[in-house]
């Protein structure tokens, strides 16, 4: 909604029964198929509704990767969904103008003063190579 075009990149592995001996599970073609869709459909549901900040915000807890678990669980058994990568294909356009309606005319903040005053050998070695040059083309 806000401009910005992402692509999601998801893993997730098949779990094993309970009762299982065998240490891989595999999942069939067709079941294969079913869960990506459903994992395109719940990742475009997610993030296409959202500006870029509160999808931010629902990767950290991977909230996303639980639901594509939980709709996902009547197809084949998963766990570790993850959203291993976000790559942001598209940029929206910088507007200015836009940006300084969000952020205001400053409020007048202009910060504090510092408690105690700056010493005069605490300048900037580039400020004072400049001032040297200064005051060497004067003489």
């Amino acid at each position: 909604t806000d401009g910005y075009v992402v692509r999601l990149f998801v893993i997730a592995f098949t779990k094993r029964r309970q009762d299982q001996v065998k240490t891989n599970c595999y999942a069939q073609t067709a079941q294969i198929r079913k869960i990506r869709k459903k994992m395109v459909e719940i990742m475009a549901k997610e993030a296409g509704t959202v500006q870029l900040r509160d999808l931010v915000k629902k990767l950290i807890p991977e909230s996303i990767g639980k639901e594509i678990e939980k709709q996902t669980q009547g197809i084949f058994p998963l766990k570790d969904v993850l959203i291993r990568k976000v790559k942001i294909i598209k940029k929206p356009k910088f507007d200015i103008t836009k940006l300084m309606e969000l952020h205001g005319d400053g409020d007048g903040d202009v910060g504090v003063d510092m408690m105690r005053p700056e010493a005069e050998e605490a300048t900037n070695t580039l400020t004072a190579d400049v001032q040297a040059a200064a005051a060497g083309d004067d003489e």
